[in-house]
């Protein structure tokens, strides 16, 4: 804290998830195992669809786009944490908990609008196969990427934005990381505007493309029925693990960010696997139930270890 005519916070104090010496090396250990096996496993999928001339299908053009966002999204919370945990003094500084909170925000609502992109292609796939080469061509699926990370700037913008124009002169005691909801709890002024505008931003935005994505699957699913049984079960099997995905992002995001700022016990546990373990799931999600990556993973593998 800096004293000039009056207290200004300059630093905030990481609390973390819970005070217990034990619960704590449980929590580092299972996030260090989790970091150390599938971040690998993430840049190992992006290095695969990289190299396989056959994995050239939009679909793994933004498999390959979730696994490099997922795996740069782990950067933002994870390694600090790691770090935290063996420190007495956790502190992170003001510009450093904006940065934090932009790049959350950022890439995180750049997965959720890819997610959107890859129900699209989904969609198309299904419904018309036909027209799918002209409608999934590689200058709309580049468009289509330049648009999510411009929609993930834009709300992340926003966000920063809203949050810098209050003032911290009181409390500066956090949980995890730094993110909205927290933030704003410690804000002197009123902060019943910037809340509504949060919610508005985040946790309707987050609700409506659920909401949308739950839509468009079920109605793939019912054009699935009239397919051959072949046909059938490979679109159902990428459906189920689309909806698995959908779930895992977005439902902890709607705990977080559709409901006023206030307190739960659940909070610190929910942003946790929110931002640290989902994320890294979600691309060995995808890569387990698709033959076609794995097959190609494997010959990879198996031509670098005779190499």
């Amino acid at each position: 804290m800096v004293r000039e005519n009056s207290t200004v916070v300059t630093e905030f104090i990481l609390l973390g998830l819970t005070q217990s010496q034990h619960a704590q090396l449980l929590v580092f250990v299972l996030v260090l195992v989790f970091y150390l096996i599938i971040l690998p496993g993430n840049f190992l999928i992006i290095l695969t669809i990289r190299s396989d001339p056959g994995l050239t299908a939009p679909l793994y053009f933004f498999l390959g786009n979730l696994a490099f966002l997922d795996a740069s999204y782990s950067f933002i919370v994870a390694p600090r944490m790691l770090v935290d945990f063996l420190s007495e003094k956790k502190i992170i500084s003001y510009r450093g908990c904006i940065t934090q909170l932009f790049f959350l925000h950022f890439l995180g609502a750049g997965e959720m609008f890819l997610l959107v992109v890859m129900a699209f292609d989904c969609s198309v796939t299904i419904c018309h196969p036909l027209h799918y080469s002209t409608v999934m061509n590689p200058r709309v699926c580049y468009a289509l990427l330049l648009a999510l990370w411009l929609g993930g700037f834009t709300h992340s913008i926003v966000q920063a934005a809203l949050i810098l124009r209050l003032s911290f002169c009181g409390p500066n005691q956090l949980g995890n990381f730094c993110d909205v909801p927290q933030v704003i709890k410690l804000a002197c002024t009123d902060t019943f505007v910037v809340e509504l505008l949060m919610v508005s931003n985040s946790g309707l935005l987050t609700l409506l493309c659920f909401l949308g994505l739950l839509a468009s699957y079920a109605v793939i699913l019912c054009r699935v029925k009239g397919h051959s049984s072949e046909g059938k079960n490979k679109a159902l099997s990428t459906c189920t693990t689309h909806i698995i995905i959908v779930f895992l992002m977005f439902g902890p995001a709607i705990f977080i960010y559709t409901r006023p700022f206030r307190a739960f016990p659940a909070d610190k546990v929910v942003s946790l696997f929110h931002t640290v373990i989902f994320p890294l799931m979600n691309p060995v999600i995808y890569t387990l139930r698709n033959q076609e990556v794995k097959a190609s993973m494997k010959k990879l593998l198996s031509r670098h270890m005779v190499c």
